[in-house]
C-alpha cells in the first residue's frame, strides 16, 4: 500500500515539472514581416524562359463588366502573346457580359478544338452583399472543372479584389497581371501539345472559318453561332 502511494506520488511529481502540454502545442512565432499595404499588386514570382508561341492558337475570353480594367488586363495578355511570336491571327478574342458566364464560354471554345489554350480575362469586386464569394468561387471550380474535362489549358484571370484601388494596383504600368496571363498560356499549350503529342494547328480550319474572329471584326458582321 506504502509503495503504491509512494509510486503515485512520484508520478504527480514528474507531472509538475514536465513542460506544459499547452506549450508543447502552442504554435511557434514566426518572424514578423511588414505587410504590404492593400493597393500594392503581389508582385510575380514566376519566371518565364523563352517561349515560342508561333504554332500556337490562343483564346482570350474578356468580361464586360469592369470594362476598363479588363481592357487592360487584355492589353498586358497581348503584350506578352505578341513577345511570345504568337500571331495575331492565331489569337481569338470575344467578350461575354460577366464572370459568371466565363466557364460555359471556355468550355464551348475548348470543345471547338480551334485554339491550344484559353485565357479567361475578369474583374470582381467585393461589395455589400454575398455575391462576390459565390460567383468568385463558382467560375473558379467551374473553369478549373473545364480544363480537367476538355484537356484545354484555361488559364484563371480572374482578379478578385476588396475595392476599385487594388484593382487598379494589379491591373497597371508593371504590374499588369495580364502579362503573365498570356505567358502562362503559352507555356502550358506548348506543355499540353507536347504531353498529348499534338500538333498544333494541324488539321485545324482558319478561325475566320469557323467565325471565330476578333471582336471589333464580329461587331461589324454578325455571324450565326455563339462566337
Amino acid at each position: 500500500m506504502i509503495s503504491t502511494f509512494k509510486s503515485a506520488l512520484l508520478c504527480l511529481l514528474s507531472l509538475a515539472s514536465a513542460p506544459s502540454l499547452t506549450n508543447a502545442f502552442a504554435p511557434t512565432r514566426r518572424a514578423s514581416f511588414s505587410s504590404p499595404t492593400s493597393l500594392q499588386g503581389a508582385e510575380s514570382e514566376v519566371s518565364f524562359g523563352d517561349l515560342d508561341g508561333s504554332d500556337i492558337r490562343i483564346g482570350i475570353i474578356r468580361t464586360r463588366w469592369n470594362d476598363e480594367h479588363v481592357t487592360n488586363l487584355v492589353d498586358g495578355c497581348l503584350k506578352a502573346l505578341k513577345e511570345c511570336n504568337v500571331k495575331e491571327e492565331n489569337i481569338f478574342e470575344t467578350s461575354i457580359p460577366g464572370a459568371y458566364e466565363l466557364p460555359l464560354s471556355a468550355r464551348f471554345l475548348a470543345l471547338s478544338g480551334t485554339v491550344d489554350a484559353i485565357v479567361t480575362a475578369g474583374v470582381l469586386i467585393k461589395g455589400e452583399t454575398m455575391h462576390f464569394e459565390y460567383i468568385s468561387d463558382a467560375v473558379s471550380s467551374g473553369l478549373m472543372s473545364v480544363q480537367l474535362q476538355t484537356q484545354c489549358p484555361v488559364v484563371y484571370g480572374v482578379l478578385n479584389c476588396m475595392n476599385e484601388d487594388q484593382v487598379k494596383a494589379r491591373s497597371s504600368g508593371d504590374n499588369n497581371h495580364g502579362y503573365d496571363w498570356g505567358k502562362t498560356a503559352v507555356e502550358m499549350a506548348l506543355l499540353r501539345n507536347e504531353a498529348l503529342n499534338v500538333n498544333a494547328g494541324a488539321g485545324k480550319s482558319p478561325l475566320m472559318d469557323l467565325g471565330f474572329s476578333k471582336v471589333e471584326e464580329k461587331e461589324k458582321k454578325a455571324s450565326p453561332g455563339f462566337f
